[in-house]
């Protein structure tokens, strides 16, 4: 392995690194502490969720010799934050069942068909009404602070115009500079110690295995999986599908119980670790995302600081990072959901639900989003069997 190593596969594996970690982190601190979580199970869930994907990144890609970068599931996170009413315990209780569902559909090669039952329309629907709070939060973040959230927008527009891999850590940056410059920062609470696990005894229910395992469940293997994959045939990465799911599957179940809510398979900064910038030789860039694992795990063994310095910083700019990070997502779900005419209105329906937030019998808008949009689809291209009377 050691000829393998090169400077620009670990350039690529850290820079993969940098953009998922500062796209997403500020969306997993917000789902934590929606759910309640303290600040020592908010750590928990980076430690959980730091050394799952490393872990399985650095394992898949030696085992396969390809390029395998996982990544926690940032539609889950922003899913989990726009939840209400739902206690710890039994968001616990929905990561296993997630967990399990995604096991299944991985072991027994289900996972291609399975998706093909949600049209793709309707899956993106869903993605985008529920990651579009986090934009609108950023936009109302302006109101309380109009000078940072309006720097940090026009870093993020002149980052996409000239260094688009840059452009979230650059929002962060920004952010951090500006605030710093305020004198907005309190270091007093950060913990630089190591993190340590906290076991959360997860309760099953009904109502938060259909309201929030099964979308949560959906909504990784979706948005999350089914591009990972798209990514890695673009990339020329012949892997396996079925037994790499399952790992990630498996992973999440272990972690669960400690913070670790989905873990799947990376697909745009897996994208960094796959092309060419990685190394000319595809042979030689499964060191990228080893690289990358190896950093995800040191981040997760230092989650009491990750942690610690997210609360040192104003909330204005954790929402304004977040919705700026999801901006692309929004963008690109919108145009998946609402591109294909026929589509259009059960579309249009499942976002505004799921955007909604709407609760009904302790079940949370994203399924009833999934219901509305597949009975309009199925009102809408019924064909009766009888024939037209003449």
């Amino acid at each position: 392995m050691l000829k393998d190593v090169s400077l620009s596969a670990i350039v690529a594996g850290c820079i993969s690194v940098l953009v998922g970690f500062t796209s997403s982190v500020a969306i997993v601190f917000a789902a934590a502490q929606s759910l309640g979580a303290t600040p020592a199970q908010i750590t928990s869930w980076i430690w959980a969720l730091g050394l799952g994907t490393g872990l399985t990144s650095i394992v898949l890609s030696l085992w396969y010799r390809q390029p395998v970068l996982i990544a926690w599931s940032t539609p889950g996170s922003a899913l989990l934050a726009a939840t209400h009413g739902v206690s710890l315990q039994a968001a616990t209780g929905a990561f296993i069942v997630s967990a399990v569902l995604i096991i299944v559909a991985g072991a027994s090669g289900l996972f291609e068909r399975l998706m093909d039952r949600v049209p793709v329309a309707i899956a993106a629907a869903l993605l985008a009404g529920v990651l579009t709070r986090f934009g609108l939060d950023a936009a109302l973040a302006a109101h309380d602070a109009p000078l940072l959230v309006g720097l940090m927008a026009l870093a993020f527009v002149v980052g996409r115009r000239w260094w688009p891999r840059l452009a979230v850590p650059g929002v962060l940056a920004a952010g951090i500079a500006i605030v710093i410059a305020q004198g907005g920062v309190s270091l007093a609470s950060v913990q630089w110690g190591w993190a340590r696990p906290v076991f959360v005894m997860p309760e099953f229910s009904v109502a938060a295995a259909i309201g929030l395992g099964l979308p949560l469940f959906l909504v990784t293997m979706a948005s999350q999986n089914l591009p990972g994959v798209a990514a890695q045939r673009a990339a020329g990465v012949t892997v396996p599908i079925s037994p790499v799911i399952t790992t990630t599957g498996v992973a999440t179940l272990l972690l669960a119980p400690f913070g670790s809510f989905g873990l799947n398979l990376a697909a745009i900064t897996a994208a960094i670790c796959m092309g060419p910038e990685a190394h000319p030789d595809p042979k030689r860039r499964y060191i990228a995302p080893v690289t990358a694992g190896v950093l995800y795990m040191l981040i997760g063994l230092g989650g009491g600081a990750v942690v610690g310095l997210m609360a040192a910083f104003p909330h204005a700019l954790v929402v304004a990072v977040a919705g700026l990070a999801l901006l692309g997502t929004i963008a690109g779900a919108l145009s998946s959901a609402l591109g294909v005419e026929k589509h259009r209105d059960a579309a249009a329906l499942t976002f505004l639900i799921a955007l909604s937030g709407v609760t009904l019998g302790g079940i949370g808008a994203p399924f009833w989003a999934v219901v509305a949009g597949a009975l309009a689809l199925g009102v809408q291209h019924f064909r009766s069997a009888t024939p037209p009377a003449r």
